[in-house]
């Protein structure tokens, strides 16, 4: 999330409002007094660290997340962080920023039970799309964008499962089916879909634009089509990458298999301009962080 580069919030307009209105009505949580503080910090010409230590420190939880974050296998530092000040050391303000928007997500959904599961994969996820950003060849996609949408991508389920009993049901019926898109499925039974209201936390959020749409269309195989390039090429990319990524962690684990790789697997490798060949040597490669994770 590049929240330096994020001008000063608008005065507000009727199209605002009925945003609002929307929000509250699926239950879209409100951006957190936390990141708006963040934000604030880094939006100044030369953002204090000590300032950022001060309000991250608020919240002890986030400073125990951030630091194991800072550890993760993803970022590969040879010497361990123990304190917020070294994670903004190691990290960047940038990339520290964009993971705690991401930690701070799943803080506000704490209320949900049975979610170990889905975050976990969001971060084993989000780590291999920044590896895969710095892997892959003549792909114009920085790190920690391709992390950032990783944490983000799939941020619409728990607010469904929050708002409608019996969502998970409807999962269920999503991951399983291999004829339709995912969203279609969820059109069928919902008057919405995870993509949608993930789309519109990410802009409640202040998320870059590219990384909304990609969250908009992540289901939609038509969008990475070559002859259809209305979002991005950024977007696309950012799709593509996280797809791949998912694909790896399924195939290294085994475990949770959709019908998404079968329905956009093919599309994926054309944006990236990989072949079947090469996603196998990617797997080899990306062991060891796979690994760490487990």
């Amino acid at each position: 999330m590049t929240i330096a580069s994020k001008p000063s919030p608008r005065p507000a307009s009727p199209v605002d409002s009925l945003l609002e209105s929307s929000l509250r009505d699926i239950g879209i949580p409100p951006r957190p007094a936390i990141l708006d503080r963040i934000a604030s910090e880094m939006r100044k010409d030369d953002p204090d660290s000590k300032t950022l230590v001060h309000i991250i420190s608020t919240d002890v939880s986030l400073c125990a997340s951030l630091i194991k974050t800072a550890n993760s296998p993803f970022f590969g530092f040879r010497s361990r962080v123990r304190s917020v000040n070294e994670a903004l050391i190691v990290l960047g303000l940038n990339v520290a920023s964009q993971a705690i928007a991401g930690i701070v997500l799943r803080k506000v959904f704490a209320d949900l039970p049975h979610l170990e599961r889905f975050w976990d994969a969001s971060a084993r996820i989000a780590q291999l799309s920044g590896w895969l950003a710095q892997r892959i060849d003549n792909l114009c996609l920085r790190a920690d964008d391709a992390y950032t949408f990783g944490l983000f991508r799939d941020c619409g389920i728990p607010v469904l499962l929050r708002r409608f009993p019996g969502y998970d049901k409807v999962l269920n019926q999503a991951n399983e089916d291999s004829e339709h898109s995912f969203t279609a499925v969820e059109d069928t039974q919902l008057p919405t879909n995870h993509a949608m209201v993930g789309c519109l936390l990410a802009q409640n959020w202040w998320l870059p634009e590219e990384t909304c749409l990609a969250i908009r269309h992540h289901h939609d195989v038509a969008v990475l089509e070559e002859s259809l390039m209305t979002p991005p090429l950024a977007s696309h990319n950012l799709v593509a990458i996280a797809q791949l990524a998912e694909h790896l962690v399924q195939r290294h684990s085994g475990l949770s298999h959709t019908q998404e790789w079968p329905k956009l697997g093919a599309a994926c490798l054309r944006v990236l301009n990989l072949t079947e060949a090469e996603v196998a040597h990617l797997l080899v490669e990306a062991v060891p962080i796979l690994t760490a994770a487990d």
